[in-house]
């Protein structure tokens, strides 16, 4: 089983994917918890490179780099641990793409990118999507508070239209696909959150 955390950077989707973790460990459960880019010595390199604000990346290397770490780790670590009848969350997979370099960058039309994805990942797809929805201000706010004032990597720096275009994008995909994506309000507390992802995780399971 592959779920998925999606949102915006700040709406709280890495809290909320290592609380599932936790509690699937807790009950025996096999689970992998991952992040995007990330997960294996390349895809980290290359998450290095993309969040440096150091570094020029133009919009088609920006999805080029990002598309490139998620194959790694598809093909490295994700696909061997579900023949291993393994639970893997990841932090983030192909509806970032749609939102951040389609709706954000506006690289390409969203058609053109869900084709490419399924080239990329070889056509796996969450089994669920949990999307916690948040507005840019509220985003800002928690990222202020968690990082002290700090600047932020190079995609955070990136304007408020910017961020604007991603959250449509992410309402978009959450309204079109409706059967893998749960949208959730993500300024509900914490463990409301959990719970209602916990309550969802248990249907599927019964109904898988």
């Amino acid at each position: 089983m592959l779920i998925t955390f999606e949102g915006i950077d700040g709406s709280g989707k890495s809290t909320q994917a290592t609380m599932l973790e936790q509690r699937l460990r807790k009950k025996g459960e096999r689970v992998l918890l991952v992040r995007e880019p990330g997960g294996t010595e390349l895809s980290e390199r290359v998450r290095s490179i993309l969040l440096d604000p150091g570094v020029h990346i133009n919009k088609m290397a920006e999805l080029l780099l990002f598309s490139a770490a998620r194959s790694e780790l598809v093909e490295e670590v994700l696909v061997p641990a579900l023949r291993n009848d393994t639970i893997v969350i990841c932090d983030r997979f192909t509806d970032s793409t749609l939102a951040y370099q389609g709706g954000g960058r506006e690289v390409a039309a969203r058609d053109w990118l869900e084709a490419f994805n399924r080239i990329v990942t070889n056509g796996l797809v969450p089994m669920r999507t949990y999307y916690l929805a948040i507005d840019h201000a509220e985003a800002m706010r928690r990222r202020e508070l968690r990082e002290g004032g700090n600047n932020g990597d190079r995609m955070e720096q990136t304007g408020t239209d910017f961020y604007e275009r991603i959250i449509s994008s992410y309402d978009d995909i959450a309204q079109t696909d409706c059967q893998r994506v749960m949208r959730i309000d993500g300024r509900l507390p914490v463990g409301e959150i959990h719970d209602l992802i916990w309550a969802d995780l248990d249907e599927l399971k019964v109904e898988g």
